[in-house]
């Protein structure tokens, strides 16, 4: 006898409300799938516009991941591994951007990259470097949005993986350095490919702190998110086109991660 059997039938107040909840995330979905022009769709994606802002979507999502694999790796192996005065502090830090509006992330980034920002004004005057509504700015708010998904899926893996193996490495001689090449990062790679997809992922559909921080330049800072919300108002074909690609790439990423969340323990 199966548990369901045993256990008796789903009550109403649950089976209804848990239904409605089902439509309201699928029902959108697929009437975006049903009113994409699929007949348009090949003259649509090799427009001008469209090929810009996929490249640029694409070119700012790579950038993103590199950036967190080489910066996001040390700082969720210290938050990890090492405790150090403040470690609470940097992990909230690391959590803030989760919940934090995306318009106010990219009024954040102007206060502290803009012309006149904290670190931007020095830039500016000694180098003459100026980061707001480039490219680079671009992958800058992507990677600021970004980072905590994949430091908080390294930092679970590499806690998971425990310490011992780091404590074995060292009473054998090795230094942190090479118990960390050797045995810490081989352990955690699972959770460093499920970072990098999720930052990856993040980083397609990043609108918010874009559009604030790096403006929305055809060819420069428009990418695809900043396309739709354009060609909403001027054309909403290309808008659902635009869409449905990006529907199609998350639904691939949740298919790469399936074994990791959409499976049952």
């Amino acid at each position: 006898m199966s548990n369901d059997a045993r256990l008796g039938r789903a009550p109403l107040l649950l089976l209804v409300p848990g239904a409605v909840a089902a439509l309201l995330l699928v029902v959108p979905l697929l009437t975006l799938v049903a009113d994409t022009p699929w007949g348009q769709l090949r003259d649509q994606l090799t427009s001008r516009a469209v090929r810009d802002a996929l490249w640029l979507t694409a070119l700012a999502s790579v950038l993103t991941v590199v950036l967190c694999l080489l910066l996001g790796t040390p700082l969720a192996w210290l938050l990890a591994r090492v405790d150090f005065p403040g470690r609470s502090l940097v992990r909230a830090a690391v959590i803030v951007p989760l919940v934090l509006p995306p318009v106010v992330a990219g009024v954040a980034l102007v206060t502290a990259l803009g012309r006149t920002g904290f670190v931007g004004r020095p830039l500016d005057a000694a180098f003459g470097i100026t980061i707001p509504y480039t490219t680079p700015a671009v992958v800058i708010a992507h990677t600021f949005v970004s980072m905590p998904f994949y430091v908080l899926s390294v930092e679970g893996a590499l806690r998971s993986s425990g310490e011992q193996y780091d404590a074995v490495a060292a009473t054998l001689g090795a230094d942190r350095w090479t118990t960390f090449r050797r045995i810490t990062l081989p352990l955690a790679i699972p959770g460093v490919v499920a970072g990098a997809a999720l930052a990856w992922a993040r980083s397609l559909g990043e609108f918010g702190a874009t559009i604030t921080f790096a403006g929305n330049y055809p060819g420069t800072t428009q990418t695809m998110p900043s396309l739709i919300y354009t060609e909403l108002q001027a054309d909403p074909l290309v808008a659902r086109t635009v869409s449905m690609v990006l529907l199609v790439v998350c639904v691939v990423v949740l298919a790469l991660l399936r074994n990791r969340w959409l499976t049952r323990p």
